[in-house]
């Protein structure tokens, strides 16, 4: 007897590497880190830099209790969160950030209270985790300027701030950090102490700022900072940001992280949103097997500090929500959760059915309408009950196969068959082809 595959969200996402199998990537087996695309709630979209130990602990409790049984569990603290008089979208021009005596950046204690006395993020992060959920937070690339124009020593290298920065490798959009210079002894010992104190506060995520663009002139920072973690010994999940990542460097890329931006921020524009299906199709070649092309934040909700809700409409979201998902992107809320209304939690949360067909883990088939031939294609294992049908007018994934559903009727009788983690003969077979329309 044929099974019903019902996927949730989670359980597509859990599918195997086998969506990426055109052209094949030759790894050495490894641990990963993320086998499935990390799910969870980032502070920047509704908060900017300006988060609090409060407010955290608040969105974390909501995040645990409204969107962690639908798999979102990566709670992040988002930029500056070391420095104390952070007020808005906009840097400080001469920023005075918190840090120990070695330059490492510390969380500010007027935000941050529980961290007085030395103890970091240690607990936060434990209340975090408490919740069920694992900690995540932000850095900037390199060494902060402050470090390096009081020439900080630094801890256990014989050598100081001032000593291996690149002060000519600056950020474009933010002022707080110089680059390290990989080629100075005493470089890697930086960064290897840098996450160590993030290890023995219970990090579990770490979003790195101005990293993936110019990629190659970072290239150097960016395998110091894979060492970094490796040595903490402590799994790490390491997402590069912003994009966008040169599609070129995705063998670099996957190498060294779980994550990688594939463009600038994205916000809730139509353009914008438009703009990210060719760039996923261009990624997929080296999604999966623990690495995943970022697409960005869902800005859905509340956002911008309170003054706004999402300029997206409710097809767009929908729009959104699907994309991300059939193309595998990390899933991490942006949205304001004190103000979640149940429209937008059905949406980050909904089953997927619309538009989607997961067979057990290997693997998915995007078709395009008419409908009644792409329903009759995937018979149980849409579940009309999540919307699916309905959802089918408000965009269009294009298949770029003829024998598309030839092969979705094959990989259906055999993965009904199959063992669970095995889905037969299905192979991802590419999606989209042409522009991406509008919802009308």
């Amino acid at each position: 007897m044929r099974r019903a595959l019902k996927p949730t969200r989670r359980t597509f996402l859990a599918g195997s590497a086998a969506l990426a199998a055109a052209p094949a990537i030759a790894t050495a087996p490894r641990r990963l880190l993320a086998p499935t695309p990390p799910m969870g709630w980032n502070s920047w979209n509704s908060f900017a830099t300006t988060i609090t130990e409060a407010q955290a602990i608040e969105q974390a409790e909501i995040m645990a209790r409204e969107l962690k049984p639908a798999g979102y569990d990566v709670f992040t603290v988002d930029i500056q969160w070391y420095e104390p008089n952070a007020s808005s979208y906009e840097y400080a021009a001469k920023p005075v950030p918190t840090m120990d005596g070695n330059g490492r950046l510390l969380p500010a204690p007027n935000r941050f209270p529980s961290s007085t006395g030395g103890r970091g993020f240690a607990p936060l992060a434990a209340r975090i985790h408490g919740m069920g959920l694992r900690f995540g937070v932000h850095l900037m690339r390199g060494i902060p300027r402050l470090a390096v124009e009081r020439d900080l020593p630094v801890l256990g290298a014989g050598t100081t701030a001032r000593a291996i920065a690149d002060t000519t490798s600056i950020c474009p959009w933010n002022p707080d950090m110089y680059g390290v210079d990989m080629r100075k002894p005493g470089a890697q010992a930086y960064y290897d102490s840098v996450f160590a104190l993030l290890a023995s506060w219970g990090v579990d995520f770490v979003k790195l700022d101005d990293l993936s663009r110019p990629y190659d002139a970072h290239a150097a920072e960016i395998e110091a900072i894979a060492r970094a973690i490796a040595r903490t010994g402590r799994p790490i999940v390491l997402s590069m940001s912003p994009g966008e990542t040169p599609v070129v460097r995705g063998a670099h890329a996957r190498a060294h992280a779980q994550m990688w931006r594939i463009s600038d921020d994205f916000w809730d524009e139509w353009p914008m949103l438009a703009a990210q299906f060719t760039r996923l199709e261009n990624w997929n070649p080296y999604m999966g097997d623990g690495g995943w092309p970022d697409a960005d934040m869902l800005p859905l909700g509340r956002l911008a500090l309170g003054k706004r809700d999402t300029k997206f409409t409710p097809d767009e979201q929908r729009t959104l929500m699907t994309l991300w998902s059939i193309a595998r992107s990390p899933l991490i809320m942006g949205g304001d959760l004190r103000h979640l209304d149940a429209a937008t939690k059905a949406r980050v949360c909904e089953r997927l059915g619309h538009a989607v067909a997961g067979f057990s883990n290997e693997g998915i088939v995007i078709l395009s309408p008419p409908r009644e031939r792409l329903l009759a294609a995937l018979e149980d294992a849409i579940d009309p009950g999540a919307g699916g049908e309905e959802s089918l007018h408000s965009w269009q994934v294009l298949s770029n196969r003829t024998a598309t559903l030839d092969m979705l009727r094959s990989a259906g009788t055999d993965s009904a068959a199959a063992p669970d983690g095995d889905a037969g003969s299905l192979r991802y077979l590419g999606f989209f082809q042409g522009d991406a329309p509008r919802p009308q």
